[in-house]
């Protein structure tokens, strides 16, 4: 195989690694050499490929966030009214590898990180500005004040993320998850689907 593809699939190695081994930790408080050992690199190729461990998150972050948008885009394709495009935006968020133990422990991170870091409170800005953007589209021609709704939809969808981190729940519940938000969608656009 050639080099490039090696490095892309090593790359691809630690980005999952570190998902994984901050996940089963549930901070960022591992190391360098414990993603590489994971990963099954060495911890100087880790280095040498990312630089630091917040850069190695940051990547990880953007993978999870490539994730979420190809799931949104999926779901999206087959919405035909504006209902439907806001039913798939929540099942995006909860959908495929999203709601899933490692991603939820690295969103809980990644909010701490933002506050001190801004590389990832820009990544978490242009995240919450495309859902908010998103979620406005949907709700336009659904009811007066689209804005507030999609504000508050936007922070319903973290705080599951942030409840279901912080509490021993059992493993996570997209399908209760996507309800809940769904009634809320209900209730603030006056009507059932």
């Amino acid at each position: 195989m050639p080099r490039t593809g090696m490095m892309a699939l090593r790359k691809d190695a630690l980005v999952n690694a570190a998902i994984g081994v901050i996940g089963r930790k549930g901070s960022l408080d591992v190391t360098m050499g414990q993603i590489a050992r994971a990963a099954g690199v060495s911890s100087a190729l880790a280095h040498h490929y990312f630089g630091s461990k917040d850069d190695l998150f940051l990547a990880a972050m953007r993978a999870i966030l490539s994730d979420f948008g190809l799931e949104a885009r999926r779901e999206l394709t087959a919405a035909r009214t504006p209902r439907a495009r806001l039913t798939a935006l929540v099942r995006a968020s909860f959908g495929g590898h999203n709601f899933q133990p490692d991603v939820i422990a690295a969103w809980l991170n990644f909010y701490v990180l933002a506050q001190t870091q801004p590389q990832a409170a820009r990544l978490l800005r242009v995240y919450q500005q495309r859902l908010v953007s998103n979620l406005i589209h949907a709700l336009r021609p659904l009811c007066p004040d689209p804005v507030a709704i999609a504000a508050t939809t936007a922070a319903l969808i973290d705080g599951l993320y942030i409840r279901h981190a912080l509490t021993e729940a059992g493993p996570p519940d997209a399908g209760a998850a996507t309800a809940t938000v769904e009634r809320y969608l209900d209730l603030a656009t006056k009507g059932p689907r």
